[in-house]
């Protein structure tokens, strides 16, 4: 039997790239996956069809800078299947461009989105995992985490607050709950689609044409899921062969 069998795992931005693929790659392999993500006729199609294949689903609609939608989502999974093991803190938006243009509206749009986002599901699930005595909590970076490239710094700024949010959870709370960093390198995803600077948004492009599948990332998310109880995978980084 896989040891992802009957795993309770929410997934934010799960309607595409990563969050999809990681919500399909879980239920076929047994587990009971609750999905919330901005875009609902996108959640609908992609929850009838694991349905369909004999998946386990919940979703509903979410935005992670709204406390109360994160909160939600937690208490449907509650709700419908009796726990949460695992939270997929997925969603995230990287809207590139130079510092000089002054985009400060999609700058606050990554801090919102992709730091206090991830705090939302940590603070969603904290006190659900204390109460149960487990759990696990993975949160999805960049390699843009270690690194800055030109246009991406807020991007890669708010990457790095991940990583340092992950590393500060763990050591608070690794006695309860198990806490994951998973950095991919550049893969397939809508992501570049929020670009709305013309030069940024064509380097995208041409930087991401050796891209991984999402389904790569979804499978090191299964990996530190399926670890024995006693074991932490805490950072996984995952880039496209060279």
């Amino acid at each position: 039997m896989s040891e992802l069998q009957d795993k309770v795992v929410v997934i934010t931005g799960a309607s595409s790239g990563i969050g999809e693929a990681t919500a399909r790659w879980l239920a076929e392999r047994g587990a009971q996956v609750v999905l919330g993500a901005r875009r609902i006729d996108k959640l609908e199609r992609l929850a009838a069809e694991i349905q369909e294949q004999g998946g386990r689903v919940a979703y509903q609609q979410l935005d992670v800078t709204d406390l109360g939608q994160v909160e939600a989502i937690v208490r449907l999974a509650c709700d419908t299947f009796g726990r949460v093991d695992v939270i997929v803190n997925n969603a995230g938006v990287m809207p590139l461009s130079a510092l000089e243009l002054l985009k400060i509206e999609e700058w606050n749009r990554m801090i919102d989105v992709n730091i206090r986002g991830v705090l939302h599901g940590i603070a969603a699930t904290v006190p659900v995992m204390k109460q149960q005595g487990f759990g696990q909590i993975i949160n999805v970076a960049s390699i843009g985490a270690y690194s800055v490239t030109p246009t991406a710094a807020v991007y890669c700024a708010t990457k790095y607050a991940v990583l340092a949010i992950t590393d500060g959870l763990r050591q608070e709370l690794g006695d309860v709950i198990r806490t994951t960093l998973i950095s991919p390198g550049v893969t397939e995803s809508e992501l570049a689609d929020t670009i709305s600077d013309e030069a940024a948004r064509e380097f995208m492009k041409e930087y991401r044409r050796n891209a991984l599948p999402a389904s790569a990332i979804a499978r090191a998310i299964a990996y530190a899921i399926e670890q024995p109880a006693g074991v932490d995978v805490n950072e996984v980084v995952v880039r496209p062969k060279a």
